[in-house]
């Protein structure tokens, strides 16, 4: 009777432990944000506006702190995240650029990257991006269907950039007669030089409200005109503009354009390292989702004219989890358009 007494007892004993809830988190003491950007920049801006509101959402109210980590286009503060040094309790985060997550499928050979898009934990974004396609009224063609006759000057900004890449995207799935003129330091000095007559248009990299508050007079002077959006959603300040899946029906070419613009529905990434407790990870992607929807949060947006338009960590998960199982052939493709 005793040895079937002790199994009885030891089968008990493993169903109550089975039913004991998971032990609670520790709160953290502190968060360390680390922006892959220059301080003073919209990056730095959304971190630090972010930092203000997360403890009030988190258990024991943690201090935040940002610290700004640039270099390689993101991917020094994505390798240091990913590296071996780094906590993984979830008090060390990251804020990359909307480019890195994808930047080993496109730009394999510019920069060493130690990190694994799909092995980071992604707590969430702030806002996703869309391009947006101006060309002035005296441009030689006014329409899509004129540029695939008719050559439109474009200005552009650095290598590899949404302003100069973009174009050679709609050359190549639309047909147009785009070119860029690169060089341009950013989007401002691009509007100024389509202001100047010296292009004949311009396509964003996103809609920042600096953007639209340049280009909404022109458009309302009747000094240019937007021809098309360029992402994964609408910015719904223009209704009837196109989105570029509008005008895109195959499935191959469908898939290519998630490529290209996936960097766009990032926006402003925050990533936890690879290895954190996937209960953390909950805790803080519920907390990132929670000042997100902040009505205090969301006036000190407002007050510094900060697009939001929020996208959760696990949308960001399940989009990097498509698009590098997207077959070689379209990634090469994406390449080569990239370059």
């Amino acid at each position: 009777m005793l040895i079937p007494m002790n199994r009885a007892v030891a089968a008990l004993l493993v169903c109550l432990i089975g039913a004991m809830p998971a032990l609670a988190l520790e709160p953290l003491k502190s968060i360390e944000i680390n922006v892959a950007n220059s301080p003073g920049g919209g990056y730095d801006q959304y971190a630090r506006t972010i930092a203000r509101h997360l403890p009030r959402f988190l258990p024991g109210q943690p201090v935040v702190l940002v610290k700004n980590m640039p270099g390689a286009g993101g991917a020094r503060a994505a390798n240091f995240l990913a590296g071996a040094g780094v906590p993984r309790d979830g008090s060390v985060l990251a804020l990359l650029t909307r480019e890195v997550a994808l930047a080993p499928l496109l730009a394999p050979n510019q920069a060493s990257y130690q990190f694994k898009a799909q092995e980071l934990n992604w707590i969430g974004s702030p806002l996703q991006d869309v391009g947006l396609f101006i060309i002035t009224q005296s441009a030689p063609a006014q329409s899509l269907e004129e540029m695939k006759t008719k050559v439109v000057t474009l200005a552009g900004t650095g290598p590899g950039s949404g302003p100069s890449t973009f174009p050679h995207v709609l050359n190549d799935v639309l047909g147009l007669k785009l070119k860029v003129v690169p060089g341009y330091p950013g989007s401002q000095e691009a509007l100024l030089a389509v202001e100047k007559g010296e292009a004949d248009g311009h396509i964003s990299g996103g809609s920042s409200a600096a953007f639209r508050n340049r280009v909404n007079p022109m458009i309302a002077d009747k000094k240019a005109r937007m021809l098309l959006q360029l992402g994964m959603v609408k910015d719904q300040e223009y209704p009837d503009v196109p989105l570029i899946f509008e005008l895109v029906k195959d499935q191959a070419t469908q898939q290519l354009l998630e490529l290209i613009f996936a960097p766009q529905f990032l926006g402003r990434p925050i990533a936890a390292p690879p290895g954190v407790a996937k209960e953390r990870v909950a805790e803080l992607r519920a907390a990132f989702d929670a000042v997100l929807k902040d009505p205090e949060f969301l006036e000190d947006a407002k007050r510094q004219r900060m697009d939001i338009n929020h996208v959760s960590g696990e949308s960001i998960e399940a989009m990097i989890k498509k698009i590098y199982s997207l077959p070689p052939s379209l990634i090469a493709r994406a390449v080569s358009l990239s370059q």
